[in-house]
């Protein structure tokens, strides 16, 4: 298990766990972040991670991105 911030680029990864405190998985849940998902990294931006998740582009922050382990 790593961080998302780890991941390659393109590279399918499933979603093995979110950390943090709960209303911060509560906002990740509510984006599409769920535990068996699958997320890819589609770029990288300044420090933030433009990934697809659930047939959708979301930007996080690396902060955000350090706790979503895949």
């Amino acid at each position: 298990m790593m961080p998302l911030t780890l991941a390659g680029i393109a590279e399918a990864n499933i979603i093995q766990k979110i950390c943090g405190k709960p209303e911060v998985k509560k906002h990740l849940e509510n984006l599409g972040f769920v535990v068996g998902g699958t997320i890819t990294v589609i770029s990288v931006l300044g420090g933030s991670l433009i990934v697809n998740v659930k047939e959708a582009r979301v930007a996080v922050s690396k902060e955000m991105a350090q706790k979503i382990m895949i």
